[in-house]
């Protein structure tokens, strides 16, 4: 659970200085925050869940 708050706390940061600086419009970013909501609520949503768990697992095991 910290994990996928703090990937929607900088998710929500990228957006908002994209939004800021002007890279993206408000039209494409609702887009893009509606797909995301909508998306997870799909059946689809655990194997992304799963994915990003084991790509965040795998780069925490790698030694600097």
């Amino acid at each position: 659970m910290q994990l996928s708050l703090s990937l929607v706390l900088l998710a929500g940061i990228v957006l908002a200085v994209l939004l800021r600086g002007g890279h993206l419009k408000w039209a494409p970013a609702l887009v893009a925050v509606l797909f995301g909501f909508f998306l997870a609520s799909t059946s689809v949503a655990p194997d992304i869940r799963d994915g990003i768990d084991g790509v965040t697992t795998s780069v925490s095991k790698v030694n600097p």
